[in-house]
């Protein structure tokens, strides 16, 4: 298998695509809810809820989304959690249909969705390194994750343009994506792991936090992440600012949620030509620096150009720092834990999203919206100044051989 270009891998191709079909419609959907919840309520805290409705349920299970990566199928546990997309997809297409008048039924399928992307993120984070041999993981971090941030470009670009064409029909190509995501897993061959078959204890259970707690450099990485995006989080409030502050509607929403996917490709293609990139630990600290200004920038500004030029790179940051943090925590984790300590890391990489979101939302509700924006870029910035002293190790990475002695 070391020997087979990576791009001629049939599993990794596989799930590539079934990953990007579900970022894809994972973000079509929160354009989509989260512009017809602001429409139907104009309350920007609803917003919030939005946001910890999918978080809480994946702060309260990533414990069991750990051991049944470790201990299950992976390729099973993705096309379950997919079809359960599409059910809850389902759920508010008849919800639209029948008004959708109440939060309430909204914010509980919110809250299923949360669950089943709780599991899907973990496996798919552990299932990765199952598929490439070891020196091709960081060009394959930066493939995989290109698409993603593709998919996060045209899954909301898309949705924002059918909600202006079609309004509700924007589900209906959700819903199909939901189901590539659902079939593509059981196309990957078996990979040759038997599963972690020991005793469910309390100990097996919080392994992941122990194994991190003891690798200070995966600690960093994962903590530094968790920060960055709980007050660096800006999306949950892109439809006031599409409605009330930069006054361009649902199209326009659709492009600003689509920027930091721009940003994120470009950034992740060039990435994935570099066979042995160098100084990844400064290049990560330098990358969240810019994350943290283009926040500053994005809340100040009432140009629809600039927001989207600082969108552009919010994004790119992140993307650097998605490649630097994700290639330090799967290679510097044994096979037989990657499910538990993935499902720690999808706290920060996935549900922070959503605390972030809360995070703005309340904070919007207290001092206004571009105050919440503002404060959380210039904390986002502090934050990582902070790491950077406090974690040497993480900030003094230079090639991928760095990690492997860890």
């Amino acid at each position: 298998m070391s020997s087979r270009p990576l791009l001629r891998n049939r599993g990794f191709l596989c799930f590539v695509a079934g990953r990007a079909a579900s970022v894809m419609a994972v973000h079509g959907l929160t354009v989509a809810i989260g512009w017809h919840v602001y429409q139907m309520t104009g309350d920007p805290v609803d917003l919030g809820y939005v946001g910890l409705a999918q978080f809480a349920p994946a702060l309260l299970f990533f414990l069991a989304a750990g051991i049944a990566a470790d201990r299950f199928d992976r390729r099973g546990i993705l096309a379950i959690c997919a079809f359960i997309h599409v059910a809850v997809v389902a759920a508010f297409m008849a919800l639209l249909r029948d008004g959708g008048g109440s939060m309430a039924p909204i914010l509980a399928l919110l809250a299923l969705h949360g669950l089943a992307r709780s599991f899907y993120h973990t496996a798919n984070q552990a299932l990765l390194p199952q598929l490439v041999p070891a020196e091709q993981f960081p060009n394959a971090i930066a493939w995989s994750t290109s698409a993603s941030k593709a998919a996060q470009l045209t899954g909301p670009a898309a949705a924002g343009g059918l909600l202006a064409w079609i309004g509700d029909g924007v589900y209906w190509p959700i819903m199909a994506l939901f189901l590539i995501a659902a079939v593509t897993p059981l196309l990957i061959a078996k990979p040759v792991f038997a599963g972690n078959r020991e005793r469910v204890t309390l100990t097996s259970v919080l392994g992941g936090f122990g194994y991190i707690w003891g690798q200070k450099i995966v600690l960093g990485a994962i903590s530094i992440d968790l920060l960055a995006v709980l007050f660096g989080g800006v999306m949950g409030l892109l439809p006031v600012y599409a409605s009330d502050i930069l006054h361009v509607g649902p199209a326009g929403l659709g492009w600003m949620r689509a920027m930091p996917g721009v940003g994120s490709l470009a950034v992740g293609l060039a990435l994935a030509q570099i066979a042995a990139p160098r100084f990844m630990g400064p290049l990560m600290f330098a990358a969240l620096g810019l994350f943290g200004a283009s926040i500053v920038v994005f809340s100040l500004s009432e140009l629809f150009w600039l927001s989207l030029v600082a969108l552009f790179l919010y994004g790119a940051g992140d993307m650097i720092s998605v490649y630097v943090r994700q290639t330090v925590v799967q290679i510097a984790t044994p096979d037989a834990m990657r499910g538990r300590v993935s499902a720690v890391n999808s706290i920060s990489i996935n549900a922070s999203n959503e605390l972030g979101d809360f995070r703005a939302g309340m904070t919007a509700g207290f001092v206004g919206v571009v105050p919440a924006v503002l404060i959380g870029g210039v904390v986002t910035c502090g934050v990582t100044a902070l790491w950077a002293v406090l974690f040497p190790g993480l900030r003094r990475i230079d090639r991928l051989r760095d990690i492997q002695r860890l």
